[in-house]
């Protein structure tokens, strides 16, 4: 199948504009390849989201899932990324990258949620191919870089207390804007056990969340990114 991803945009009364990426094949396996690159002018403001959470299949040996998303936006520019959750099912294989580039002083809101499995289906997740890449650069300067990797028996390494004691969902959020580290107390309050958040400069913070499942995941981040972002999230989440 070609030409399988789309871009809605609903009615919104926000003073911004809000898209929505579709997938219309229903998910991601091996051998599949997606590409979104977006480009916020300057001065203006756009939210990105999903119509739904993300599913990654079991893939055929030695096949791969691909997903690039590059964004960008040019001085003044607002940019919020909030995707909903990616599901990953047993023997799933994806590689995934998110490059985000601001030019001067414009603003980044971006999440990244994975979800090991969906355990109120009784679902386990004991042989996974993972490669995940999150770059952020202000003026071609790279300023966050990370980089997430899991091979085999996902189950078994997220039972490791000095890697997720358990949990089965983790989120990733960046926060890169003017003063960004005067947000750091209230965001840290509201983290659920089990996470963090630092102040990289005064400009970016990042946060890492752990949760038993997605349902608790989703239930601290809804908050957290309406807070963050000022505004409600978009319709999608709500569904």
């Amino acid at each position: 199948m070609s030409g399988s991803a789309k871009l809605l945009f609903p009615n919104s009364r926000a003073p911004r504009l809000d898209a929505v990426w579709l997938n219309t094949a229903g998910g991601i396996t091996g051998g599949d390849s997606f590409a979104l690159d977006v480009a916020v002018a300057a001065g203006a403001a756009a939210t990105l989201t999903t119509q739904a959470a993300e599913r990654v299949y079991r893939a055929l040996p030695g096949e791969v899932g691909r997903v690039e998303t590059t964004l960008s936006a040019e001085a003044g520019a607002v940019l919020h990324w909030l995707p909903q959750e990616t599901i990953l099912y047993d023997r799933a294989a994806l590689d995934r990258t998110l490059s985000v580039d601001l030019a001067g002083d414009a603003a980044f809101l971006g999440v990244e949620t994975l979800i090991f499995g969906r355990r109120a289906m009784g679902e386990r997740v004991r042989g996974i191919h993972l490669r995940d890449r999150i770059d952020l650069r202000r003026e071609g300067a790279l300023l966050y870089a990370d980089r997430l990797r899991l091979e085999g028996d996902a189950e078994e390494t997220l039972r490791q207390r000095c890697v997720a004691d358990g949990a089965g969902a983790m989120a990733t959020i960046v926060l890169a804007r003017t003063g960004a580290a005067t947000a750091l107390d209230d965001l840290r309050a509201a983290l659920p056990a089990m996470s963090g958040a630092s102040a990289l400069s005064d400009d970016l913070v990042v946060a890492r969340l752990l949760a038993p499942d997605g349902f608790e995941m989703r239930r601290a981040l809804c908050p957290i990114l309406a807070r963050l972002s000022g505004a409600d999230l978009p319709r999608p989440w709500m569904i």
